[in-house]
């Protein structure tokens, strides 16, 4: 709870070094690599009679909710909207967990706020959800920036203002418009505390293939590591490890066709991220691959 008790405003970064962005249409989130977009601040407000509860108001004056709706079928994950209701709930109160020099944000119901990864139409995406994957237990971890102080502790309990109000909206004065435009630039906000760290490694996606070199619902949640290295042989030891199959082949689609194919040099430079498909020896499909 520290991180939030003396920050009037706040930017949240996800372990995919992305920050938590309210988007124009008022109603979804999303991740960003641009940090200094006004629609990545968030203002903090202390919900009234609690200690260790928040609620965090995004720059279209509209709060960060756990809501019940899935965000895909099927799947465990349910959306993280905007919302003003009528009535200020439960739904709409994060409790920050301390983890280190991170911090976890988890809703009444005991499911925490998590900044996805991996393929469409996961990528970038928020939700909230208790991770069961080993791989996807650091998505729920947030930095905090603070860019902007608390200087009067009675701030975080007043009543939260109308969105016609132009301090919730963070315009500076005599501005001469409130356009959804505004929060796609760049914002003049000079209390930002740094910039965030260059990434160390690379992100690595990957997928079990079947026997016939097939992937089971590619949509479904990716597992993932940071990879630091960059000779295929060390991934191959580390995928073994991360996926406890042992005789693989690590293969990558081909852009033009969509056809496996097998890493044999080096890793793309500039650690970029990858997704790999992890063949068994034992595979029909690895035949070809192995003569």
């Amino acid at each position: 709870m520290e991180f939030f008790q003396k920050a009037k405003a706040v930017r949240l970064r996800s372990h995919h070094d992305k920050y938590l962005i309210a988007n124009e249409d008022e109603e979804s989130v999303t991740q960003e690599r641009n940090g200094s977009a006004g629609a990545a601040k968030w203002t903090v407000e202390i919900v009234p009679g609690s200690t260790n509860l928040i609620r965090l108001k995004s720059a279209y004056g509209k709060y960060l909710t756990a809501s019940n709706k899935p965000f895909l079928l099927g799947a465990t994950g349910k959306k993280v909207l905007q919302t003003n209701p009528s009535r200020l709930d439960s739904s709409l109160a994060w409790e920050p967990i301390r983890d280190s020099a991170l911090v976890k944000l988890k809703t009444r119901y005991g499911h925490f706020l998590r900044g996805n990864g991996g393929l469409p139409p996961w990528r970038n995406s928020v939700t909230h959800d208790i991770p069961h994957r080993s791989a996807t237990q650091e998505w729920i971890l947030w930095h905090v920036d603070v860019v902007e102080i608390l200087t009067d502790t009675s701030d975080h309990h007043q009543p939260p203002s109308p969105l016609h109000h132009s301090d919730s909206l963070d315009f500076a004065p005599g501005s001469p418009s409130r356009s959804n435009r505004f929060f796609r630039q760049e914002s003049t906000d000079s209390v930002m505390i740094g910039s965030p760290p260059k990434s160390e490694g690379r992100v690595i996606y990957f997928h079990v293939a079947d026997d016939d070199g097939e992937v089971e619902d590619d949509s479904v949640e990716v597992m993932s590591f940071t990879f630091k290295g960059n000779g295929v042989e060390e991934l191959t030891t580390r995928l073994k490890e991360e996926s406890n199959v042992e005789d693989v082949v690590v293969c990558t689609r081909s852009p033009l066709n969509g056809k496996l194919f097998p890493l044999r040099l080096q890793l793309p430079p500039n650690n970029a991220d990858m997704t790999v498909v992890l063949v068994p020896k034992s595979s029909k499909i690895a035949e070809d691959f192995i003569k």
